[in-house]
């Protein structure tokens, strides 16, 4: 019987912790053979007043799709190997990514992301993520 494969999930959202964190993940896929779920979840803009029909510039999920391979093709540099799927989803990102490591063996962030609090150690969502996650957290440090 043959062993399933190890599951890496990896938040990224474009910062250059998430990014520290996709290289990581992808290190740690070559030298084990796991497989690495990218996921970047984007959300709607909100809006105040009345409703907007169409949001200006609407194409958010494909963008959000656009930015995600382009940023996993600069980091894979060509190699075909390991296994990489890019996973963009509507949402809010701690809560998707924990919903998402029921079914990992690991999860993978960067210590801080796009929110305002810079001088802050762990953003909300690597927070939220070592807090409630279903499966081990690797917090992935910002070279700053």
């Amino acid at each position: 019987m043959e062993a399933a494969q190890e599951r890496v999930i990896v938040g990224v959202d474009g910062s250059e912790a998430s990014v520290g964190a996709l290289r990581w993940a992808i290190r740690y896929a070559e030298r084990t053979g796991a497989t690495v779920d990218v996921v970047y979840v984007w959300q709607v803009p909100a809006l105040y007043g009345d409703p907007v029909r169409v949001l200006p510039g609407d194409r958010i999920a494909e963008a959000a799709q656009e930015a995600l391979r382009a940023t996993v093709d600069r980091e894979l540099g060509g190699r075909t190997s390991p296994k990489v799927r890019c996973i963009p989803q509507g949402g809010y990102p701690s809560q998707a990514l924990v919903e998402r490591s029921a079914a990992a063996d690991l999860l993978v962030v960067g210590n801080r992301g796009l929110g305002g609090f810079k001088g802050v150690l762990l953003g909300s969502v690597s927070l939220r993520c070592v807090s409630h996650a279903a499966c081990p957290v690797v917090v992935v440090r910002s070279p700053d």
